[in-house]
């Protein structure tokens, strides 16, 4: 079967990765995928990064119009929003209709530390989907990308699409991958501030992660969004992490880093990336802080629940801007 052939199966949600070596191999992929949708009348949308997204937009001509066309590299450069803020929210503006959509959460230039978040979102699409008229197709740079980012990609889609055709992964296990990216974050510096914070509190922490960020020059946007996450974060701790939560934070030459853990654990895989109306308790502050944050880790389990966010400090996201 070839890469033009995947929309010919039945399957109420269909999640293949699409293997790609160069740009011919690309387009031969995600075109006839884009068509398909096209003439069926199917509502499709492509959130790619944005080289990849040109020569989508070139190759499709005047029929780029009807597709929604989504630089991934902005939408999804925290991968925790990827989920509601571009995959549900494209499907579920289309109720009672298939979707397509081609997604590439994952492309050469992503850092070790966003990594682990972008296999877990991976993995999560197909929870989040499973039963749903979704075809969600994602590419991987096979040329470029480390050899694990493809295995894992084995491993978070039950269907691989190459130059040779169509290959069911024998390897598909998205449930291993969410236990084996669940792992314990490195510890903080020790140039890391650490404090406690309860009710009491709460208001003197929110002063001074607000203060300490302040001082590394962000902007006053920025300072509202740190402020806000800081304060989801410390207020599910007091709620639902026995009373106090612990803040650290820091910064290094391109970040700002703050983590709350608490003794809560986290049981719903999904929590910070269902849509606001599903969301519930801790959920709906973790929906908020992935929103806000330009990056976003977890780990829980038996002994707790530390959730950190960092932030792009101005001369970096010129940096990355530019």
């Amino acid at each position: 079967m070839t890469p033009a052939a995947i929309h010919e199966t039945k399957d109420r949600f269909e999640h293949p990765a699409l293997f790609y070596s160069d740009e011919h191999e690309y387009l031969a992929g995600t075109i006839p995928f884009i068509e398909a949708a096209l003439t069926a009348d199917d509502p499709v949308a492509v959130a790619v990064p944005g080289r990849n997204l040109e020569s989508v937009r070139s190759a499709l001509g005047s029929s780029a119009a009807r597709v929604l066309l989504t630089d991934m590299t902005v939408a999804g450069a925290n991968p925790g929003r990827i989920i509601p803020g571009v995959l549900r929210a494209f499907a579920d503006a289309h109720p009672g209709r298939r979707v397509r959509i081609i997604g590439e959460p994952i492309w050469p230039g992503r850092t070790e530390l966003e990594y682990p978040a972008c296999v877990q979102h991976e993995a999560l699409i197909n929870l989040a989907f499973t039963g749903r008229t979704v075809s969600i197709l994602c590419p991987y740079d096979t040329e470029r990308l480390d050899r694990q980012v493809i295995a894992d990609a084995r491993a978070t889609h039950p269907v691989v699409v190459d130059h040779t055709g169509h290959h069911r992964c024998e390897q598909y296990d998205p449930g291993r991958i969410l236990t084996d990216y669940n792992r314990p974050l490195p510890p903080p510096p020790r140039s890391a501030v650490e404090r406690a914070a309860d009710h009491a509190t709460l208001d003197n922490a929110r002063w001074f992660v607000t203060a300490y960020g302040r001082r590394l020059g962000l902007s006053a946007e920025r300072l509202v969004d740190l402020e806000i996450a800081a304060t989801e974060l410390l207020t599910n701790s007091i709620i639902h992490g026995g009373g106090i939560g612990t803040f650290r934070v820091w910064s290094d030459d391109e970040l700002l880093i703050c983590e709350v853990n608490d003794a809560g654990r986290i049981d719903d895989p999904l929590a910070g990336r269902r849509p606001s109306g599903e969301a519930e308790d801790h959920g709906r502050g973790l929906l908020l802080v992935n929103q806000l944050a330009d990056l976003v880790r977890m780990h829980t389990g038996p002994d707790g629940t530390t959730v950190r966010i960092h932030l792009r400090l101005p001369e970096a996201s010129s940096r990355a801007v530019g």
